[in-house]
Protein backbone atom coordinates (compact mmCIF):
# COMPACT_ATOMS: atom_id res chain seq x y z
CA UNK A 1 0.00 0.00 0.00
CA UNK A 2 1.26 3.40 -0.79
CA UNK A 3 2.47 5.60 1.71
CA UNK A 4 1.89 8.92 -0.08
CA UNK A 5 0.41 11.84 1.48
CA UNK A 6 -3.52 12.05 0.91
CA UNK A 7 -4.98 14.62 -0.94
CA UNK A 8 -7.29 17.17 1.33
CA UNK A 9 -10.32 16.22 2.12
CA UNK A 10 -9.26 12.96 1.58
CA UNK A 11 -11.04 10.09 4.15
CA UNK A 12 -9.21 9.28 8.10
CA UNK A 13 -11.26 5.94 7.96
CA UNK A 14 -9.88 2.76 6.34
CA UNK A 15 -12.11 1.66 3.25
CA UNK A 16 -15.57 -0.16 4.92
CA UNK A 17 -18.57 -1.92 3.28
CA UNK A 18 -21.59 -0.96 4.32
CA UNK A 19 -21.73 -2.05 8.35
CA UNK A 20 -24.37 -2.69 10.24
CA UNK A 21 -25.53 -0.09 13.22
CA UNK A 22 -22.97 -2.56 15.57
CA UNK A 23 -21.02 -5.32 14.88
CA UNK A 24 -18.30 -6.59 16.71
CA UNK A 25 -15.01 -6.00 14.93
CA UNK A 26 -11.89 -7.96 16.20
CA UNK A 27 -8.97 -8.84 15.60
CA UNK A 28 -8.66 -12.56 15.90
CA UNK A 29 -7.46 -16.54 15.46
CA UNK A 30 -9.62 -19.66 16.00
CA UNK A 31 -8.64 -19.84 19.41
CA UNK A 32 -7.72 -16.05 20.26
CA UNK A 33 -9.41 -12.75 20.32
CA UNK A 34 -7.41 -9.78 20.64
CA UNK A 35 -8.88 -6.67 23.18
CA UNK A 36 -6.91 -3.40 24.12
CA UNK A 37 -6.48 -1.99 27.22
CA UNK A 38 -4.79 1.30 28.27
CA UNK A 39 -3.10 1.64 31.86
CA UNK A 40 0.02 3.69 33.83
CA UNK A 41 3.34 2.77 33.07
CA UNK A 42 3.47 1.01 36.95
CA UNK A 43 0.76 -1.96 35.92
CA UNK A 44 1.18 -1.63 32.24
CA UNK A 45 4.50 -2.23 31.73
CA UNK A 46 5.27 -5.34 33.69
CA UNK A 47 2.15 -6.47 32.44
CA UNK A 48 3.86 -6.86 29.14
CA UNK A 49 7.11 -7.78 30.29
CA UNK A 50 5.52 -11.21 32.29
CA UNK A 51 2.64 -11.76 29.86
CA UNK A 52 0.25 -11.83 32.33
CA UNK A 53 -0.93 -9.28 34.63
CA UNK A 54 0.56 -8.03 38.11
CA UNK A 55 -0.70 -9.03 41.41
CA UNK A 56 -1.54 -5.45 41.68
CA UNK A 57 -4.15 -5.41 38.91
CA UNK A 58 -7.27 -5.34 41.05
CA UNK A 59 -9.54 -8.32 40.52
CA UNK A 60 -12.00 -7.20 41.97
CA UNK A 61 -12.77 -4.48 40.28
CA UNK A 62 -14.32 -3.79 37.07
CA UNK A 63 -12.14 -3.80 33.67
CA UNK A 64 -12.95 -2.72 30.09
CA UNK A 65 -11.74 -4.36 26.99
CA UNK A 66 -11.96 -3.00 23.36
CA UNK A 67 -11.77 -5.13 20.57
CA UNK A 68 -11.29 -2.17 18.88
CA UNK A 69 -7.83 -0.67 18.62
CA UNK A 70 -9.05 2.99 17.21
CA UNK A 71 -11.79 2.84 19.59
CA UNK A 72 -8.84 2.64 22.02
CA UNK A 73 -7.17 5.13 20.99
CA UNK A 74 -10.05 7.23 21.54
CA UNK A 75 -10.24 5.92 24.71
CA UNK A 76 -6.70 7.11 25.82
CA UNK A 77 -5.63 9.80 23.20
CA UNK A 78 -2.89 7.69 21.32
CA UNK A 79 -1.43 6.95 25.13
CA UNK A 80 -1.72 10.90 25.82
CA UNK A 81 -3.72 10.35 28.53
CA UNK A 82 -2.76 10.55 32.58
CA UNK A 83 -2.71 6.70 33.40
CA UNK A 84 -3.09 5.42 30.17
CA UNK A 85 0.09 5.84 28.65
CA UNK A 86 0.63 2.23 28.40
CA UNK A 87 -1.35 0.72 25.75
CA UNK A 88 -1.88 -3.20 26.20
CA UNK A 89 -2.85 -5.76 22.85
CA UNK A 90 -3.95 -8.41 25.25
CA UNK A 91 -4.24 -11.73 23.29
CA UNK A 92 -7.23 -13.66 25.23
CA UNK A 93 -9.00 -17.06 24.54
CA UNK A 94 -11.91 -17.03 22.28
CA UNK A 95 -14.03 -19.33 24.23
CA UNK A 96 -13.50 -16.86 27.19
CA UNK A 97 -14.40 -14.12 25.32
CA UNK A 98 -17.69 -15.89 23.85
CA UNK A 99 -18.25 -16.51 27.10
CA UNK A 100 -18.21 -13.32 28.51
CA UNK A 101 -20.77 -12.06 25.76
CA UNK A 102 -22.85 -15.05 26.31
CA UNK A 103 -23.31 -13.88 30.12
CA UNK A 104 -23.60 -10.21 29.75
CA UNK A 105 -26.15 -7.63 29.90
CA UNK A 106 -26.07 -4.52 28.38
CA UNK A 107 -24.90 -1.33 30.21
CA UNK A 108 -28.03 0.64 29.77
CA UNK A 109 -31.98 -0.10 29.46
CA UNK A 110 -32.85 -0.70 26.07
CA UNK A 111 -36.94 -1.21 25.22
CA UNK A 112 -37.32 -4.55 23.76
CA UNK A 113 -33.95 -6.35 24.85
CA UNK A 114 -35.46 -6.32 28.46
CA UNK A 115 -39.39 -6.77 29.49
CA UNK A 116 -38.83 -3.48 31.86
CA UNK A 117 -36.85 -1.60 33.65
CA UNK A 118 -36.61 -3.90 36.66
CA UNK A 119 -35.83 -6.81 34.65
CA UNK A 120 -33.06 -5.02 33.29
CA UNK A 121 -32.06 -3.75 36.83
CA UNK A 122 -32.23 -7.56 38.38
CA UNK A 123 -29.99 -8.87 35.05
CA UNK A 124 -27.60 -6.19 35.21
CA UNK A 125 -26.48 -6.43 38.74
CA UNK A 126 -25.98 -10.21 38.42
CA UNK A 127 -24.41 -10.33 35.05
CA UNK A 128 -20.60 -10.53 35.63
CA UNK A 129 -20.59 -8.71 32.18
CA UNK A 130 -21.76 -5.82 30.19
CA UNK A 131 -21.59 -5.28 26.91
CA UNK A 132 -21.66 -1.40 25.83
CA UNK A 133 -21.84 -0.23 22.20
CA UNK A 134 -19.45 2.91 21.51
CA UNK A 135 -19.49 4.51 17.85
CA UNK A 136 -16.58 3.41 15.87
CA UNK A 137 -14.23 5.80 15.59
CA UNK A 138 -11.84 7.17 12.53
CA UNK A 139 -8.18 7.48 12.29
CA UNK A 140 -9.00 11.54 13.40
CA UNK A 141 -10.81 9.66 15.87
CA UNK A 142 -14.07 11.31 14.81
CA UNK A 143 -17.16 9.23 15.34
CA UNK A 144 -18.43 7.16 12.50
CA UNK A 145 -21.99 5.78 11.76
CA UNK A 146 -21.94 2.75 13.30
CA UNK A 147 -20.76 1.28 16.62
CA UNK A 148 -18.69 -1.23 17.95
CA UNK A 149 -18.12 -3.44 21.08
CA UNK A 150 -16.78 -2.51 24.64
CA UNK A 151 -17.30 -5.17 27.40
CA UNK A 152 -16.86 -4.63 30.76
CA UNK A 153 -15.96 -7.64 33.20
CA UNK A 154 -16.19 -7.97 36.53
CA UNK A 155 -16.23 -10.60 39.69
CA UNK A 156 -16.08 -14.47 38.05
CA UNK A 157 -15.26 -12.57 34.50
CA UNK A 158 -12.74 -10.42 35.73
CA UNK A 159 -11.03 -12.73 37.50
CA UNK A 160 -10.94 -15.35 34.88
CA UNK A 161 -9.82 -12.73 32.16
CA UNK A 162 -6.74 -11.92 34.18
CA UNK A 163 -5.60 -15.49 35.18
CA UNK A 164 -7.02 -18.15 32.76
CA UNK A 165 -8.37 -16.47 29.86
CA UNK A 166 -4.70 -14.52 28.87
CA UNK A 167 -2.71 -16.19 26.84
CA UNK A 168 -0.55 -12.77 25.45
CA UNK A 169 0.24 -9.27 26.44
CA UNK A 170 2.10 -6.78 23.74
CA UNK A 171 3.13 -3.13 24.54
CA UNK A 172 1.68 -1.74 21.58
CA UNK A 173 2.24 2.31 22.67
CA UNK A 174 5.20 2.66 19.87
CA UNK A 175 2.40 1.67 17.11
CA UNK A 176 0.17 3.81 18.54
CA UNK A 177 2.91 6.39 18.85
CA UNK A 178 3.79 6.03 15.34
CA UNK A 179 0.30 5.96 13.65
CA UNK A 180 -0.52 9.02 15.47
CA UNK A 181 2.33 10.75 14.04
CA UNK A 182 1.26 9.68 10.66
CA UNK A 183 -2.16 10.68 11.15
CA UNK A 184 -0.23 14.17 12.60
CA UNK A 185 1.84 14.44 9.19
CA UNK A 186 -1.82 13.96 7.18
CA UNK A 187 -0.13 10.43 6.00
CA UNK A 188 -3.28 8.94 5.87
CA UNK A 189 -2.52 5.64 3.73
CA UNK A 190 0.38 5.32 5.88
CA UNK A 191 -1.46 5.40 9.13
CA UNK A 192 -4.57 3.10 7.79
CA UNK A 193 -1.69 0.30 6.54
CA UNK A 194 -0.49 -0.06 10.15
CA UNK A 195 -3.69 -0.84 11.70
CA UNK A 196 -4.10 -4.10 13.13
CA UNK A 197 -6.33 -5.99 11.03
CA UNK A 198 -10.03 -6.55 12.30
CA UNK A 199 -12.92 -8.32 10.85
CA UNK A 200 -16.13 -8.86 11.79
CA UNK A 201 -16.48 -11.33 14.89
CA UNK A 202 -19.19 -14.00 14.48
CA UNK A 203 -21.01 -12.96 17.96
CA UNK A 204 -21.88 -16.30 20.36
CA UNK A 205 -25.97 -16.46 20.07
CA UNK A 206 -26.94 -14.96 23.92
CA UNK A 207 -24.72 -11.80 23.17
CA UNK A 208 -26.92 -9.01 24.08
CA UNK A 209 -28.52 -7.07 21.45
CA UNK A 210 -27.63 -9.55 18.93
CA UNK A 211 -30.47 -9.10 16.58
CA UNK A 212 -28.30 -5.78 15.78
CA UNK A 213 -25.00 -7.77 15.40
CA UNK A 214 -23.71 -9.11 12.65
Amino acid sequence: MSTASEAPGASASPVHPTEPPRRIRARYTDTTVTVYQAYSPALGVPAARDGRFPAAWKRERMTWIKPSFLWMMYRCGWGAKADQETVLAVEIDRAGFDWALRHACLSHYEPGEHADRGAWRRELKGAPARVQWDPERDLRLQALPYRSLQLGLAGEASRRYADEWTVAITDVTPLAREIHALVGAGEMTAAAALLPGERPYPAPGGTPGLGRVS
